[in-house]
């Protein structure tokens, strides 16, 4: 049988950082066509591929995982970004937590399942840029569950919060750097608004999911120190919870970043906006599966991050109605996206065991 641990490893040595995910999407696909997987690879755009693989009959158990990874600069890493190997229990390289080893997890489970079990499993390009790929995928067959292998230490989560990135424009006045009361400063004025919205303590507390969080993260203008910037853009990484959605979180931003000084026009731009997700603990599509993969009842937890559920979950629901959602993967999620990314080679193969059980728990 597979080795989920030696797969993740093979994968974390494919550099898909930001694309190139075809060659992750071919690997896969040769070990699902010779387990008896119907699959299809597509490529919307050159070197970028999504992977769809069937088996069985009857409404799928959908299991999803993406293929890219963020940068790594080598430069900063104490070890090959792209090692693959097993360094003290622990598989080393970008992707390895986030999210090869769920990748590995769900392609081994799979395998492993019996060859009645109805499974779709769909690993996608460009999720770390707000599901770029699941967005292509529009023939996917209806699900009662998707399980996301995305990091959480093999803890059950039954969601996560959604996310909106927006973009401010301000424009200003130029003028000399020696006269700047002739101008009207642009890059002050969204350097005040990011002030104003990240010092901001009224956004709203969900039960659930926790707090909606604003992270002004991203702050252009100018060309040289001379000249008084006549154009500057904020860009914005806003969490939603239940109950504030995008529309609502707008309309605090716009409230709090108005006030451009004096900027002239402030535009803003929507760059991503997908939901919450969230699945009651008591749904029986996810219930008999939860238990497999180690809930013990109590109160669901719900992930701070996004994944393709916001996405896939709608369009694999019916009657107008989400499929369930459960989220759990080998990965730490307090080492994603982090310089020397490793993730427990215990917890991959341990992840990859609890997934064949939840598969064969899952309705049908």
């Amino acid at each position: 049988m597979h080795d989920p641990v030696d797969l993740a490893g093979r994968l974390v040595a494919l550099d898909t950082r930001g694309g190139g995910e075809r060659v992750a999407a071919d690997l896969l696909a040769d070990l699902l066509d010779d387990g008896g997987f119907a699959v299809r690879v597509t490529e919307p755009e050159p070197g970028r591929a999504n992977l769809v693989a069937r088996r069985g009959a009857g409404p799928p158990t959908t299991l999803t995982g993406h293929l890219d990874t963020v940068p790594a600069d080598p430069a900063g890493w104490s070890f090959d970004p792209h090692a693959g190997d097993v360094v003290d229990g622990r598989l080393r390289g970008r992707g390895s937590t986030d999210m090869k080893g769920g990748v590995a997890a769900i392609t081994v489970a799979a395998l492993r399942s019996g060859p009645d079990a109805g499974l779709q499993l769909v690993f996608t390009f460009g999720e770390e840029t707000g599901g770029d790929g699941a967005r292509t995928l529009t023939d996917l067959e209806p699900s009662p569950l998707l399980l996301v292998a995305e990091p959480t230490s093999n803890r059950v989560l039954h969601g996560h919060k959604g996310v909106l990135w927006l973009r401010l424009s301000a424009a200003g006045v130029s003028a000399h750097g020696s006269r700047p009361e002739l101008g009207r400063n642009a890059l002050v004025a969204l350097a005040r608004a990011a002030t104003r919205l990240h010092d901001h303590d009224g956004w709203p507390v969900s039960p659930t999911h926790g707090p909606a969080t604003c992270n002004p993260g991203v702050l252009r203008s100018g060309t040289q120190p001379n000249l008084v910037p006549d154009h500057a853009e904020l860009e914005l990484d806003l969490r939603l919870v239940p109950g504030f959605d995008a529309d609502a979180a707008r309309a605090v931003v716009a409230g709090l970043a108005g006030d451009t000084g004096g900027a002239g026009h402030l535009r803003t731009d929507t760059m991503i906006d997908l939901p919450a997700i969230g699945t009651d603990p008591a749904d029986p599509r996810a219930a008999p599966a939860a238990r497999e993969l180690g809930h013990r009842g109590g109160a669901a937890e719900f992930a701070t991050y996004f994944t393709d559920a916001s996405v896939l979950a709608r369009r694999l629901g019916t009657g107008g109605r989400d499929c369930a959602v459960l989220v759990c993967g080998p990965g730490d999620p307090e080492l994603a996206h982090v310089t020397d990314e490793t993730c427990s080679a215990a917890n991959i193969a341990a992840c990859t065991d609890a997934l064949v059980r939840a598969c064969a728990a899952a309705p049908g």
